[in-house]
């Protein structure tokens, strides 16, 4: 083995192991918080404060490295495929971890914006202490609306980037540190796109339920890993939008 396949290996497996370690370790931080919660009170019905906010905001920062990560496989892949292939021409690169702290800063963003909406939740009565809907119409009025989501134009054009990302990476890659960030914020963006209505679902099963987590960062994988042709993201549909039928018409 060359020197540089050598390189290229370790390069490979200190990226994969490094990505494995900090998507588990996000994961034992939310099966800690999960058991945790029965023997602490989260914030109830009452106006939050500041440090409750923080928590929630550091809560749902962790749950979507855990959860979207993972769903980012293919994009990593390819960037790093491409990464490779310029190097191999002489050419400087952004290290792919650019790439990848550009897409997770997009959802801890996000993070910020769901801790805010789950204090005023709470404070509306909408959201149990234990973070599930408390309202049938809250509840159905989030499936339904997931579900029609699924069959927009917007979620089409979303899924179809994180999907086939391919030429949108290697149209905007750029050898500096910042042309990596924006890059991983771009493809960031169309993932927040295609999936922000879902991850509101937690409201709907909990925030903390960790098989409601589950189940939705599964469908996310699949659904961006899965051909096109299967078209899962409009068997979702009809699915979330009878699920909130039902959950309106027996919660």
């Amino acid at each position: 083995m060359t020197s540089s396949l050598k390189l290229r290996y370790w390069d490979a497996l200190i990226l994969w192991t490094s990505l494995l370690f900090i998507v588990a370790l996000s994961w034992a931080y939310l099966f800690s918080l999960a058991d945790g919660m029965a023997d602490n009170q989260m914030p109830g019905m009452f106006v939050w404060l500041p440090v409750d906010y923080l928590m929630m905001f550091f809560m749902w920062a962790v749950m979507m490295v855990a959860m979207m990560v993972p769903t980012a496989i293919r994009s990593i892949m390819i960037y790093s495929r491409i990464a490779r292939q310029a190097t191999n021409s002489g050419k400087p690169i952004a290290a792919i971890y650019w790439f990848i702290s550009g897409y997770i800063l997009v959802w801890t963003a996000f993070s910020v914006v769901a801790a805010l909406l789950q204090g005023q939740l709470t404070r509306l009565g909408l959201l149990s202490p234990m973070m599930t809907s408390s309202s049938s119409y809250f509840g159905a009025g989030l499936l339904i609306a997931a579900g029609f989501y699924q069959l927009t134009p917007w979620k089409d054009v979303c899924l179809k980037h994180c999907q086939s990302p391919a030429m949108f990476l290697a149209g905007k890659f750029g050898p500096d540190i910042t042309d990596g960030i924006k890059l991983g914020i771009g493809h960031g963006a169309y993932c927040l796109g295609c999936c922000w209505l879902l991850m509101a679902l937690l409201f709907v099963g909990g925030v903390m339920n960790l098989i409601w987590i589950a189940i939705i960062a599964f469908f996310v994988l699949l659904e961006k890993l899965m051909p096109a042709r299967l078209r899962l993201s409009r068997v979702g549909a009809g699915f979330m939008i009878l699920s909130g039928i039902g959950y309106f018409a027996f919660i």
